[in-house]
């Protein structure tokens, strides 16, 4: 049934009045999203829509392929077969992408300056430089994420919580319209989890629409609206209410001890 609606909203996205719809409903688009790998499916016959202005999260356990579709929008794996449309007046180079860090990260040499001003590479294209408008822009992250007084600080001597406020800043740079962010919370203590989960919402209040990675699924289904449950072919997607009441989620919830058997 997933495979013929998407073959149907393909057809639908072809005229002109589809395409007005997507882009007055959707950030993104992806219908019938396959891809492999030599030996393995990892992402499945996939449809999901990331309605503009709201928060999407995508769960899953590891292998799950949520950092394959993660990919496939972001144009750095594409899929085998289906497709990725765009709306929101959004091009594949205007998504903010938060990653996941790895201890390597997080030793990284640069300041703060550099590695949120690095969020403008893809305005800058082949020139060798940023220009006064690019520099503009990651002084107004700076100060929109706290992080102005830290501009001169090494990168890798920050706390984990302000490494997060630092790459959510260079994110920025390169979107007005959508962030991915992959595990925001990853690493941190409470307190730094429930500042970054709070900065998030101030963002999609602002009209950025969110798309937020996640194996917290208690976490996701408080801070999303809609969600999307991976396990290599979608188990589940739909609205969090929809999500708490199917099987599949309370299945999920009550394993992490959210709901009562």
């Amino acid at each position: 049934m997933v495979s013929v609606l998407a073959a149907q909203r393909v057809r639908a996205i072809k005229t002109e009045g589809g395409r007005k719809n997507l882009e007055n409903q959707y950030a993104i688009e992806m219908l019938n999203i396959t891809k492999k790998f030599p030996g393995i499916i990892a992402n499945d016959n996939i449809t999901l829509q990331l309605k503009k202005g709201e928060i999407h999260a995508l769960l899953g356990e590891n292998g799950a392929g949520k950092s394959t579709l993660m990919k496939a929008i972001l144009g750095l794996k594409p899929p085998i077969s289906g497709t990725i449309v765009f709306g929101d007046g959004l091009k594949p180079n205007e998504i903010g992408y938060l990653p996941q860090q790895t201890t390597l990260q997080r030793d990284f040499p640069a300041s703060v300056d550099e590695v949120v001003i690095s969020g403008c590479l893809n305005r800058c294209g082949l020139r060798p430089f940023y220009t006064k408008k690019e520099r503009t822009i990651a002084d107004q992250n700076m100060e929109k994420l706290g992080i102005v007084s830290l501009r001169r600080r090494n990168y890798r001597a920050l706390s984990g919580g302000q490494q997060q406020r630092v790459l959510l800043a260079r994110a920025l740079c390169a979107t007005r319209k959508l962030l991915i962010l992959d595990e925001p919370v990853s690493g941190l203590d409470p307190s730094a989890a429930a500042d970054m989960y709070a900065t998030i919402r101030k963002l999609n209040r602002e009209g950025i629409t969110i798309l937020m990675i996640s194996h917290d699924i208690a976490a996701a289904a408080r801070e999303a609206k809609h969600i999307l449950h991976l396990a290599r072919h979608p188990l589940f997607f739909g609205t969090v209410a929809d999500y708490q009441n199917s099987d599949v989620g309370r299945a999920f919830l009550r394993a992490e001890g959210s709901v009562s058997a």
